[in-house]
């Protein structure tokens, strides 16, 4: 099993930027492929982005273009790099971890709120 744990959340105006973390520990060479998703009250969680081991991402068109992801291999470490934030980002951020044998692990969440 892997234990993720987000960080970087906060509050931040439009046009902001922030940058989230994802720090994975445990049976980290399990892991096939981790993603981004976010939630809010109003809407179901949503797919933002996903990175696999050899760094290769992908990003929901929501959000293409204005996030980037990035891995810290020695610090077992996903980052969400996110630019010109848009209230429509507003939201719980979670981090999950996909597993090579199936199966999946997600974070207890961090809150972003993007508000003038």
């Amino acid at each position: 099993q892997v234990q993720l744990v987000e960080s970087g959340g906060g509050w931040v105006q439009p046009g902001g930027s922030l940058t989230l973390s994802c720090a994975a520990s445990g049976a980290i060479s399990s892991i096939s492929r981790m993603a981004w998703y976010r939630q809010t009250p109003e809407k179901e969680r949503e797919w933002v982005a996903s990175v696999g081991r050899i760094g290769s991402g992908a990003f929901s068109d929501a959000v293409k273009g204005r996030f980037t992801a990035s891995r810290d291999d020695a610090k077992n470490t996903l980052h969400l790099i996110m630019n010109n934030l848009t209230p429509e980002d507003t939201g719980v951020y979670y981090c999950q971890a996909m597993y090579f044998q199936g199966g999946q692990s997600w974070g207890p969440g961090t809150q972003v709120i993007v508000s003038s």
